[in-house]
Order: C-alpha cells, then structure tokens, then sequence
C-alpha cells in the first residue's frame, strides 16, 4: 500500500498550491479568498523518485461540529487517519496565529509523525514566522514556497525520513528535485485536469461524472454509492467547489466517480470562485465517459437541466438522467410524464435517455441506476458490423429514398461503415453528400438508433464524397 500523506493548515496558508505543486497539475482550485477547498482531494504525489498517495483538506477552523467548518474538519480528520504522515502548514509571513498553535497542539495529542512546514517564506519574507514555528513543539519547521517551488529538497529530505522510519517502501533512485527556476512561478502543466482524469480509453476504469444544478443532491448521492460519507453535504447550496473523482468499484467494473459544483446560468455567475467551480465542473463533464445528470425531481428539466445534458450529448458522452428527491413528489405520474415529454421533445440527439427515480437521501431506487449507467456505457462502446450496416442503409434507402439533389440529381448513399466508437461514429459515403437534407439525415440516425438498439446514446453520422470501394466504376 502507498505511503499516505495530508496536508493540513489553518485556512489560506497554501495547502491547496502545495498540493497542485506536488502532485504536479492544477488539481485543486486555488484563490487568494480563504477557505476555498471544502472536500478532502487526493492525488498521486511525487518528488523525484519519492512517490505516495496524497490528500489535500479543508482549512482548519475551531467551529461547532454541526456548522458547515465543523463538517469540514471532520473530513480532514478522516484524511489524518488515514495518513502515515501530515504536513502541518503555516503562513510564514504572517508568524504564529492562535488557530495554528491550537491545531499544533490538536497534532501532538494525536501521535502521529507530522512535518511543520512554514509556507511563503520565498526570499527572507518569512524569517520570523520560520523562527516562531519552533514554538509550535512539532520539530524543525521547514522554509517552503509552495507557488514558487522552493524548499523541495528538504520537504524531500523529510519525507524519506519518514518513509524509512514507517518501513514504507520507496522508489527514491533520482536526485533530490532541484529547486524551480525563479521565473516559472507555478512549475505545473498548463492544461488543467480534474483528479488525475484522462482520456486514454483503452485504461478499463469507466470515468463517471455527476452533473447538476447546485443542490440537486450530488454530493449527497457520490456518499451514497461509496457508502462512507466522502463529500460535505448540508443544506447550504454550493457546497461543492472542486471536481473531487474517488476510484470505486461497482461489481467488476473498475470506476472514476467525480463529483462537481452546482452549475447555475452562466448569467448568474458572477464570482470568479464559482465561475473557476463551473469551468471545473464543465472539464469534468468533458473528461468523463458517462454523465449522471441529477434533477430536482420537484422542479425537473428546467432550462439549465437541458443545457448541461445538451452540452453532454454534444461531448459525445453517454448520459443517464436521475430524478432525485423522489419522495417529497406528491403526484409521481404526472412528474414522470412530464419529464419524459420533456425529453423527448428537448433531447431529440439522443432519445431514449434512461431515467431513474431515486432518494439519494434514504437510499430508495439508489440501486436501479449504476445497472442502467452500465447498460448506456455498453451501448456507447457497441461496435456494429459493417456488412450489418450495409444491410440497414438498402433497407433504408428501399423503403424511403433520398430526395433530389441540386439540378435535379439523385442522392446515392453507396456505402457505409463505423468510424470509431466512444461515441459510435459512422460514415456513409455519398455523390452528393452536401444536398442530403436534415431530415433525411435524421431519419437515418433514427432508424440506426431503433434497429442496432441504441436508445440513449449520441450518434455521430458523417457525410463523405468517395466511390464505393467495392463497385467497379461507380
């Protein structure tokens, strides 16, 4: 198992740009605004050849178990025990608070090994808040600048102490990392990334996104299918900020389930923390396979509701719609019916969409909707012969031809065959190929979706000039 680390700090110290900088992407949001990080985010950590599992956590607060920081806090302590080390921050510049000589106390009762890291001390700005740390009882503090790179061969150092004092087993065969050149500030990728996401598709994990406008529940149901209570939830709207992805498993299927921020109209967006949340929520959404769209069941597929799904079809990802909340609906049927003509009359690029009916807050219906996740994510990979496909298209064109091109001449579809899947992508080559109509095209993506039994999913038909390869002549 990996060595563990978390790194923990009163609000506003570093710990979310000393995560990035270790784990080396743009994992976390980081913002001048205390408090920023909510949920506890984990990555793959390295320095050199030092490699662990790390956890970034909320800042630390001394509130009311109750309040939203006291929820806070206990998702950090989670974090804590289940980390073979904890990197304390402080603000060097600021010197020793109140708050971090209660928290420094809080971590000698525990016993566990922890490193004292006095962050923003780049240059000598951090001198006194360096020299003030000792008083904390928790050791050397180590002189750090997470934003600029600075201090990492004796954060390196530390962490191999304690690597070797744990009996962890470690890969240290390079160099220390050198220090970061002064003038690259972040030292990081410049394309963010959500929690260790990518696109390869050939991985097996099935990347699975829940999207939804703020309060749908999200949070609420990513606990509910992990069964541990892994995301704040509350009644407060908004209390998810970062894409967190958790790896879980479902039966056999290995899974990447990220939760994300409500996403509002981008009109009534009008701070920069919510606006770096939605672009946050949208790579996501962008990165996953499946997107698990949770509705209000109370006020479902309101024009948000379809914007986000729109945007998800338009991606090319599959999509399961999830009416949660269902029992606080007083007349289901008529909900039900009105969500289904919804979108049948609003998502014609991918009719069929599964819905499911659910509580995430009791658990009821829970269990129908990784079943239909799985059969959409299956429909969404299916590759289709194209001999079967040749077949459809004449029976296609048989029963209802293509119209007239431009100066009076025929459409000929000749030949067809899938292009790729992940979404299925077909390509049917025509004379003629810029007259076909929208309609006729449609059909066409209507039929293929009812014959080859594929409710649900986007399809992708592209029009392409060239002979049949198989006709002499044509």
């Amino acid at each position: 198992m990996a060595f563990t680390i978390a790194i923990i700090g009163r609000p506003n110290v570093g710990k979310s740009t000393l995560f990035n900088r270790l784990v080396g992407k743009r994992l976390a949001l980081v913002d001048d605004q205390p408090g920023v990080t909510r949920d506890r985010r984990e990555g793959a950590g390295r320095i050199a050849g030092l490699e662990f599992r790390l956890f970034d956590t909320a800042g630390l607060e001394d509130a009311d178990a109750a309040s939203m920081e006291g929820r806070m806090q206990r998702q950090t302590e989670t974090a804590l025990d289940d980390a073979d080390l904890a990197l304390m921050l402080i603000d060097g510049r600021a010197g020793i608070t109140p708050l971090d000589s209660h928290f420094a106390a809080w971590l000698r009762r525990r016993n566990g090994p922890v490193l004292l890291l006095a962050n923003k001390c780049e240059g000598s700005a951090g001198d006194a808040g360096l020299a003030e740390a000792w008083s904390l009882g928790l050791g050397e503090p180590l002189a750090i600048s997470a934003a600029h790179g600075e201090g990492l061969v004796a954060l390196h150092d530390g962490i191999l102490a304690a690597m070797e004092a744990h009996g962890a087993e470690k890969t240290a065969t390079a160099d220390p990392a050198p220090e970061a050149d002064a003038e690259d500030v972040n030292g990081l990728d410049d394309v963010d990334n959500i929690d260790g996401l990518d696109d390869d598709e050939g991985d097996g994990i099935l990347q699975l996104a829940i999207l939804g406008r703020p309060n749908a529940g999200k949070s609420t149901l990513v606990n509910r299918l992990l069964g541990e209570e892994r995301q704040i939830t509350g009644p407060e709207p908004g209390l998810t900020r970062d894409a967190i992805g958790v790896a879980w498993q479902w039966r056999e299927q290995e899974i990447r389930l990220i939760d994300t921020a409500g996403l509002r109209k981008q009109a009534r967006v009008k701070e920069k923390l919510e606006k770096l949340a939605a672009d946050d929520a949208v790579r996501a959404m962008e990165y996953a396979q499946v997107v698990v769209l949770l509705l209000d069941a109370r006020a479902p597929l309101e024009r948000q509701d379809l914007a986000i799904a729109r945007r998800t079809l338009e991606e090319g990802r599959a999509l399961v719609v999830a009416a949660n909340k269902w029992d606080l609906v007083s007349d289901r049927n008529a909900a039900m019916g009105q969500l289904r003509d919804r979108l049948e009359t609003s998502l014609t690029q991918a009719r069929g969409v599964p819905v499911i009916t659910m509580s995430a807050l009791t658990g009821r219906g829970v269990e129908k909707l990784m079943p239909a996740v799985a059969d959409v994510y299956q429909r969404w990979q299916r590759r289709i012969s194209t001999a079967a496909l040749n077949r459809w298209l004449g029976d296609m064109t048989e029963s209802h031809p293509p119209p007239m091109g431009q100066h009076g001449r025929r459409i000929r579809l000749r030949y067809m065959t899938q292009a790729k899947t992940r979404p299925p992508t077909f390509v049917i080559f025509s004379n003629l190929p810029d007259d076909l109509p929208d309609a006729y095209a449609r059909y066409l993506q209507n039929g293929l979706r009812e014959h080859f039994d594929l409710p649900g999913v986007p399809l992708r038909i592209l029009l392409r000039k060239q002979d049949n390869p198989y006709v002499k002549g044509s």
